[in-house]
């Protein structure tokens, strides 16, 4: 969800106001129409396709950053960072959370010995940002891969299930955020964190645990063929990591003083602004699914 920029934000273009909604509604619609129709495309066609997108969504994610961190005068080595990143993904995919360390591990060290080229001044403050950096987005983002990859097969056939754990995955974050949007726009009336985020509620957090129960539920009963207490507690842990991964990123935009990270959606901001909760809910739904209903 948008967030108002800190009162000390540098000056610039005046804002829409979009009321309470906090976007563009029609333009988010349709951004995540053409998102979610990538996705599904890439799904049902040939699954592997699918690690391309998260591939360039890391990508994205990591330019977006480093453009956020500039604020604060920390330039991000965004080559060795995209190209570790980018491993990561696909040694995820292919191998597994062990090859998932091992490759954060080597991505982590390649990019200290590359600030070395840089000198000593402001050394510490741009390694710890860019081994933040490192957890924040690919490695959060590998869980994807790692959640395909619970289907084995990597053909034509498109519907194992890796590819039905992506879509509960999905569904069920989209859900939060639905639930939290609608619940907050109508009845929205006790703030969560105002000096964080103004426009989120705990009215708003209610709809997000409401939504997300119910797709939980449906998602591993009828799609995973699970127990309907397993769906109980991934809505639970959905509703309750959104909220927290939109509440960090909002602390680290005003920590910047940015809006937005950036412009590359249409009506929603930045990649990282709904990329948030997606990097928040998968680690966390990767356990839940791989030990209670893939391995069950």
């Amino acid at each position: 969800m948008s967030e108002i920029p800190p009162s000390n934000a540098t000056a610039g273009p005046p804002i829409k106001d979009h009321g309470r909604a906090g976007r563009n509604l029609p333009a988010a619609v349709a951004s995540a129409v053409v998102l979610l129709a990538a996705i599904a495309l890439s799904l049902a066609v040939w699954k592997t396709a699918f690690m391309v997108i998260v591939a360039l969504a890391v990508v994205v994610a990591i330019w977006e950053l480093r453009q956020g961190l500039l604020a604060k005068r920390i330039d991000l080595p965004e080559q060795p960072l995209m190209v570790g990143g980018v491993v990561m993904v696909v040694v995820a995919y292919f191998w597994g959370a062990p090859a998932l360390v091992t490759a954060t591990a080597v991505t982590a060290l390649v990019v200290m010995l590359w600030l070395l080229r840089r000198g000593i001044d402001g050394y510490v403050e741009t390694a710890t940002a860019s081994v933040f950096t490192i957890v924040y987005v690919p490695f959060l983002g590998s869980f994807v891969a790692l959640l395909l990859a619970e289907g084995g097969a990597t053909g034509f056939d498109g519907f194992d299930e890796g590819v039905k754990g992506i879509v509960t995955f999905i569904l069920v974050t989209i859900a939060s955020d639905i639930g939290g949007y609608v619940a907050g726009v109508l009845f929205g009336r006790h703030p969560m964190a105002p000096g964080i985020s103004p426009k989120k509620s705990w009215e708003g957090f209610a709809g997000s645990v409401v939504f997300t129960v119910a797709a939980g539920v449906a998602l591993v009963v009828y799609l995973l063929e699970g127990d309907w207490w397993v769906g109980v507690a991934l809505g639970l842990i959905a509703a309750v990591m959104a909220t927290l991964g939109d509440l960090c990123e909002s602390v680290m935009k005003r920590d910047l003083g940015i809006k937005d990270m950036s412009q590359v959606v249409p009506g929603h901001g930045g990649l990282m602004d709904r990329l948030d909760s997606l990097l928040a809910t998968v680690a966390p739904i990767w356990l839940l699914l791989h030990y209670l209903v893939f391995d069950g």
